[in-house]
């Protein structure tokens, strides 16, 4: 009995084994297929990278900026009173954007022209005191020195007459024809008209030195008056600053102030800035600063305006290269008459150079767009399989992209079927041509 069961656990156990061995013989068929499947060829279509001459132009990109831009302080402090203009409003050169207190300002220049009444008042009395009029000054032109020296030249005939009399009487007593007491009294009339002289020249310098104080009356007369102009003028300036004007034409942006605010000059009043002409600043690589001459043609392209090109030229270079990120500014001007650019709109920008240049084209349905890493794909063909390149695309042409990077002349392509294809993929190209 016991032998029996032995036999029977022995043949259990050899039953189990061959099912074992089956089992592990259908292993190797199920994986064999598997490869077989992941192996399998992508059909695709290809096409082949081609050269063209293309103009020898660059793109760039950068913003644009105003011709002028203005913030805009006020020349004095005071409290505003009307601000008669809003952001987006369009203002000419002169207009008034702000004004402020100014009743202090006309007080002060009515007084101020009262005062300048009175100096003219002063001075002309001055004047007409002695006589002056446009001409140099002259001390015996004044009435009062002139009727002084007229009376000290009577004086001194007189003088001259009774000294001629005394000599001649003088002699005639020594020749005895007259009495010596007829020559003391030409002698004693002598004295006396010599005495009147004397004090007819002291009347004639003491006015010629009145008439010379009332001259230097007058012009202290005129620099006081010269100085009431200059004050004049300033408290007129300091009214005409509590209105504040656009400087040129051009838009307001900004006007952080109102009605009843006090400013102070260190305050910002509005911002003007001027559009009729813009400035776009291209980020240019340092390799293009050889490329780059003042008066290039330069196309602009904006999002706001899809398919609308705009002309301008190259106005500046700048000389000086970021060492960080090794580009330079190169500005270009662009006329705006009808103010379709803003300033800090994004652009890109074709720099049209003279003669032309080799570039490399494919199809644009070979070009694939990666959005994870915001990056355009290729897949070129080699030795019958799909390796992924990253490329950098220019303009295109017709149906054809250009490639400025990733992919060399007589490279292959792959046209259809990119989304099974991945870096490795067996393909089995269906048709390839050049395109033409």
């Amino acid at each position: 009995m016991m032998r029996g069961t032995i036999h029977k656990l022995a043949l259990g156990a050899a039953a189990a084994a061959m099912l074992t061995i089956a089992g592990c013989g259908s292993k190797p068929a199920a994986v064999s297929g598997a490869a077989a499947e992941t192996t399998k060829a992508v059909a695709i279509s290809t096409a082949t990278a081609i050269t063209r001459e293309v103009p020898a132009d660059f793109e760039e990109t950068g913003s644009f900026v105003a011709d002028e831009i203005s913030d805009i302080a006020p020349p004095v402090a005071g409290r505003v009173i009307k601000t008669p203009v809003n952001v987006g409003d369009r203002v000419k050169e002169g207009q008034v954007i702000c004004e402020l207190d100014h009743r202090d300002a006309e007080l002060r220049l009515e007084q101020a022209r009262a005062q300048m009444a009175e100096s003219n008042a002063s001075l002309r009395q001055a004047r007409s005191r002695i006589g002056l009029n446009d001409r140099a000054f002259d001390a015996d032109k004044v009435p009062e020195v002139a009727a002084a020296h007229a009376n000290y030249q009577s004086a001194m005939a007189m003088a001259k007459l009774a000294a001629a009399d005394a000599q001649r009487y003088a002699n005639l007593v020594a020749t005895g024809d007259v009495s010596k007491s007829a020559s003391d009294k030409a002698r004693t009339q002598q004295e006396t008209a010599d005495a009147q002289a004397n004090a007819a020249r002291q009347q004639y310098e003491a006015a010629a030195n009145a008439a010379r104080q009332s001259y230097e009356v007058v012009s202290t007369s005129q620099a006081s008056l010269d100085s009431m102009k200059a004050q004049l003028s300033q408290i007129e300036k300091a009214l005409a600053d509590t209105t504040i004007r656009a400087p040129f034409d051009g838009y307001i942006t900004a006007r952080p102030i109102a009605a009843g605010e006090y400013v102070a000059l260190t305050n910002k009043i509005a911002t003007i800035v001027r559009i009729g002409s813009m400035k776009l600043e291209l980020q240019t690589p340092e390799q293009r600063a050889s490329l780059a001459h003042l008066g290039d043609a330069v196309i602009a392209h904006v999002d706001a305006y899809p398919g609308r090109e705009f002309p301008g030229k190259v106005s500046a270079i700048n000389q000086s290269v970021d060492p960080n990120s090794r580009i330079f500014i190169l500005e270009a001007r662009f006329d705006n008459p009808d103010a379709a650019l803003k300033p800090g709109m994004f652009a890109s920008a074709r720099v049209r150079q003279p003669g032309g240049a080799p570039g490399i084209f494919i199809p644009q349905a070979a070009v694939v767009r990666d959005k994870t890493t915001d990056s355009n794909q290729v897949f070129v063909i080699q030795d019958g399989k799909a390796r992924l390149r990253v490329v950098s695309v220019g303009g295109t042409d017709g149906d054809a992209v250009r490639i400025l990077s990733g992919v060399a002349p007589g490279d292959v392509v792959a046209t259809s079927n990119r989304a099974e294809l991945y870096d490795g993929a067996p393909v089995s190209p269906q048709s390839q041509a050049a395109r033409k």
